[in-house]
């Protein structure tokens, strides 16, 4: 027992041991890392008292190499004081050190060893001999720095001057010593600064011969330390120069200069960025840029950055630093910049992250300097609603969001309603530099048609109190402009709103903004200038200038409209029959819609009710119905379907219009989605893939009226060649398929059976749109177009695909930042023409009612009181009425002033292939031809075909399955109660017997 005790005592007192002593070593060990105040200090006098030593030595090597030395040199005392300090701090060092024979192998032991037991021996023998004591802690007195780039530079700097210093330290010994096996006669007398100039000329190759090794022993330690050097200090000599530059370069403050405008780009600053930000910002006013760019990058420029930032150095500054960070923001003098612009990276691997990290950017702004204009980049659309909560967030100071997948989706739903409108629209913010010359008529064309833009332009007063179809007509005859909207008072929270064609109810007022298409500022101009008195009587554009009439009569003549009808010798309104001239349906409140209402909205759907099953059958009956090919997984990221449902559900349509929509895609995918889709109608989902025939067939691709491939949002592939794998493995075997002709929906028969050619093919394709994450891939499915005759190069906006409107790439949306900054009402009709018609603040609206019913009629009416996008016939719908039509212009006059249509552009055949391209805003006297597609901005509930078809019966909106599938059901529920009714009956019969 007694012993038992006594081996416990003895375990207690060694873990009380072991306890203290590591204590004692957490404690050593805080004091060595300066994470205390006492560790600051002591390592400050580490750093001032090696310096003191290195002084010590300097001194001292003036003196012969060996020499008697008395108590009356205080450089001794002090010096042996050091190195009772420097004792002290070795042992502090090897209690903290976890490897003890570790220890005596390292850089700082090795140098204590030969730098600390010759002072002592000095002292002792009354005896000075440098020995090796100039290996001293030179790299301690350089760690003392904060930032990366400091601490980097004092790093590389104590390596190269502690290894001249001891380099010189051992020539000065050797050279003054001898060799010891000649016992010194071939010694000389050097001083210490000679040898350091001997190491010196030694790294740089040079060798003067002024001074050299005379010993063997220093020969030979030149011989190894001019190859050391060499490696040495090619590595670091040109990394400091760099950090030097870049310290004086990129970390100074940006300069205002009174008078100048600059702006603050942040964000993703890459060579691919800056390069697509300048070629759009400054195409704008080429030659006359006045706006200075600075760019705030959060790491040093590469090579080819600077190489961009040289060639445009006229007007770019690259200040390196933060946007989350004030210090950055005031060098970059945030406060007095027109604006601040945030690029984001649309091909990064997580796209919430770059939102994120983009959404504090824009909270640090705002919290340094809340005036400031901020446009950002957003790619996710879930993550835009964060940024209007910002409390100094104003949409009226011209702040805003490009929002990329938004506007990307938006612009493929309205090519899958109305073929071709995904490249009208396109081509009206893409830049066309390149020079191309058109091999084919059609391709002269269409490249005519690239250079018309949106552009923007405040109204002559002269047009106060007309309607919008007078001031269209006449700004079409006279200057040969196209008005297609403009910005009006809206009843809305009595906020201005942009109108797209408005009706003959809307009244001009003074300064009313107007939306164009043409080709150049200087077109536009003329209608703010125009005078109803002096250029009454003026048809030619060119001639319509500043008037010298000082009175302006703001009221509208009769006569000038009588003047300007008669010059397109169009037929008066009387020819047109009554009843083709907006024909509202009367059951219209019969359609259930948001309550904003945008939007055609249901109840919230099960996701079963939604899934079309595999049944005996091996397709759906569906027809004239628009199918979305979708390439995702459990764990991708959502792209935001809701978007691309949102254009497709749009209030302007009528209930009989909307198409059903068929998501072919992962079934673990759409069920994430589903979550923002439940409350549209008509939306139906199939598991499967677009890379299988068979899932296609079972959709009934050959009845669609258009095939949607979205890209996937896969994490960013390598090589950006492959980023669009899937899409274009679908694409191709979506189009290898051939449809018998005589499987067409209504839509097609309509437009397309007149205009047949002699002979044409038995077999057509299935309409197809495909979205390419990189534009460079379009040579993989050129060759689908079918034609030969393509423009030679590989850009996707001069590509057969992209003119006849199969294709769509979302790398022009980087043009839209510059866009925004110069004229943000473009971008807002931008947005109102692809997204449905909302606007940013109705979004915030729409978050908050997107799942509830309309309040009250009128709401319904102000929502859906919009035009709609459409593609119209010549000869199969009320255009037809319109004579003459051999010219796009009389076109154009005929339906404004008969219908309200407003005409925009062409669909024209290329071939028997019936493969159609675009024209955007054609010349007023363009030659029409019989098979021409017109792109018209349509009224709300006007009626554009001629032909009577029975009107189909309202139901609820509610997402079911498909007719056929209902009748089917239906069928086999009444057999069902047939059976069972005949044998209650037998029962009955046999029951009574």
């Amino acid at each position: 027992y007694f012993e038992l005790l006594l081996t416990k005592s003895i375990g207690n007192k060694h873990l009380k041991s072991l306890h203290f002593q590591g204590i004692f070593r957490n404690r050593v060990e805080m004091l060595l890392s300066a994470q205390t105040l006492v560790g600051q200090v002591l390592v400050i006098l580490v750093f001032v008292l090696s310096i003191g030593s290195l002084i010590i030595y300097f001194i001292n090597s003036s003196d012969p190499v060996g020499s008697c030395s008395s108590y009356e040199d205080k450089t001794i005392p002090i010096d042996l004081s050091f190195n009772v300090f420097f004792s002290f701090y070795f042992g502090l060092r090897f209690v903290a050190a976890d490897d003890k024979i570790k220890f005596w192998l390292e850089m700082n032991s090795i140098v204590d060893i030969f730098t600390i037991p010759p002072t002592f021996i000095s002292y002792y023998l009354k005896s000075n001999w440098l020995g090796k004591r100039t290996i001293a802690s030179t790299p301690t007195a350089f760690c003392l720095s904060s930032s990366s780039n400091s601490v980097k530079l004092s790093k590389l700097l104590s390596i190269i001057l502690s290894t001249w210093f001891t380099a010189a330290g051992f020539i000065h010994l050797v050279e003054n010593s001898g060799d010891p096996w000649l016992k010194g006669r071939n010694s000389q007398n050097i001083s210490y600064f000679e040898s350091i100039y001997l190491v010196m000329a030694t790294t740089s190759t040079v060798g003067f011969g002024d001074v050299v090794a005379k010993t063997s022993l220093g020969r030979t330690f030149i011989m190894f330390f001019t190859l050391g050097s060499l490696i040495l200090f090619a590595n670091y000599i040109p990394e400091m120069v760099e950090l030097f530059a870049n310290k004086r370069k990129y970390t100074s403050s940006y300069e205002v200069v009174k008078g100048k405008k600059f702006i603050v780009v942040c964000g993703n600053i890459t060579v691919d960025s800056v390069t697509a930000f300048l070629r759009n910002f400054l195409r704008y006013k080429p030659g006359e840029i006045n706006i200075e760019i600075v760019f705030l990058g959060e790491v040093p420029p590469s090579l080819e950055l600077e190489t961009v930032f040289k060639c445009n150095m006229a007007y770019t500054t690259f200040i390196s630093g933060s946007a989350l960070k004030w210090d950055d923001l005031r060098r970059v003098a945030v406060e007095s910049a027109e604006a601040c612009l945030i690029i984001a990276n649309p091909l990064c691997s997580d796209l919430h992250a770059e939102d994120t990290s983009n959404i504090m950017r824009v909270l640090s702004i705002k919290n340094y300097y809340p005036s400031t204009r901020v446009i950002i980049q957003i790619l996710q659309s879930h993550n835009k609603v964060f940024l209007p909560k910002i409390p100094s967030w104003s949409w009226t100071a011209g702040d805003n969001i490009i929002c990329f997948a938004e506007l990307k989706l938006g612009f493929i739903a309205q090519g899958c309603l109305v073929p071709g409108l995904c490249t009208f629209l396109t081509s009206l913010f893409v830049e066309q530099n390149k020079k191309v010359f058109p091999k084919q008529p059609w391709q002269k064309y269409f490249l005519n048609g690239l250079k018309n833009k949106i552009l923007t332009q405040r109204l002559s007063d002269d047009f106060t109190g007309m309607s919008f179809p007078e001031v269209s007509r006449l700004c079409f005859v006279k200057m040969g402009l196209m008005l297609i909207a403009i910005e009006h008072k809206s009843t809305f929270h009595g906020q201005s709103g942009l109108l797209l064609n408005p009706s003959a109810q809307v009244r001009l007022r003074k300064n009313t903004l107007g939306f164009f298409i043409a080709e150049t500022t200087k077109e536009v101009v003329r209608a703010s200038l125009y005078c109803a008195s002096c250029h009454s009587d003026i048809f030619i554009p060119e001639l319509i200038g500043k008037c010298s009439c000082k009175t302006k009569i703001h009221e509208h003549f009769p006569a000038t409209v009588m003047v300007k009808k008669s010059s397109m010798k169009v037929f008066s309104d009387s020819t047109v029959p009554d009843r083709m001239v907006f024909l509202y349906e009367t059951e219209q409140d019969s359609d259930q819609l948001d309550s904003s209402g945008m939007f055609h909205w249901c109840r919230a759907t099960p996701l079963d009710n939604v899934i079309l099953k595999r049944m005996d059958k091996s397709k759906h009956e569906f027809r004239n119905h628009v199918i979305a090919c979708i390439f995702g997984d459990a764990q991708s990221t959502l792209i935001g379907l809701r978007n691309f449902v949102m254009p497709l559900r749009a209030s302007s349509y009528m209930r009989q219009e909307l198409k059903d929509i068929v998501f072919i895609g992962s079934l673990e995918y759409l069920k994430r989605e589903w979550l923002f889709l439940r409350n549209f109608p008509q939306i139906y989902i199939l598991s499967g893939s677009a890379l299988f025939p068979e899932d296609l067939h079972a959709a009934n691709i050959e009845e669609c009226s258009m095939c949607a491939v979205l890209s996937s949002s896969s994490k960013a592939s390598s090589n950006p060649a492959l980023v669009d794998t899937e899409t274009i493995m679908a694409t191709l075997n979506i189009g290898s398929l051939r449809i018998s002709c005589s499987s067409q929906t209504p839509e097609e028969s309509r437009t397309s059976e007149t205009f047949r050619f002699p002979g044409k093919s038995k077999y057509r394709r299935i309409p197809i749109l495909t979205e390419l994450k990189n534009p460079s891939n379009i040579h993989y499915i050129e060759q689908l177009s079918g034609l030969d005759e393509s423009f030679a190069g590989t850009s996707l906006h001069l590509s057969t695909s992209f003119s006849t409107g199969t294709v769509f790439s979302g790398s022009f949306l980087d043009s839209l930042l510059a866009t925004a900054f110069y004229n943000y009402h473009v971008l807002e009709l931008l947005q109102m023409l692809v997204t449905g018609g909302i606007s940013s603040q109705l979004e915030q609206h729409l978050d908050k009612s997107i799942c509830g019913m309309v309040q009250s009629y009128s709401s319904v009416l102000s929502g859906r009181m919009r035009c709609k996008l459409g593609l119209l016939s010549l000869d199969q719908t009320i255009l037809s009425d319109i004579k003459p039509r051999k010219t796009f212009g009389q076109v154009f006059c005929g339906s404004l002033d008969n219908f309200g249509i407003l005409c925009l552009g062409l669909y024209r055949m290329i071939d028997e292939e019936e493969n159609k391209f675009v024209i955007t805003r054609p010349a007023n006297d363009f030659k029409l031809l019989p098979s021409d597609l017109v792109f018209c901005a349509i009224p709300f509930s006007t009626s554009c075909y001629k032909m009577d078809t029975s009107s189909k019966g309202l139901y609820e909106m509610t997402n079911t399955v498909p007719t056929s599938e209902k009748q089917a059901n239906s069928k086999l529920v009444y057999y069902l109660l047939l059976i069972i009714l005949h044998a209650l009956s037998f029962f009955i019969f046999f029951y009574r017997r």
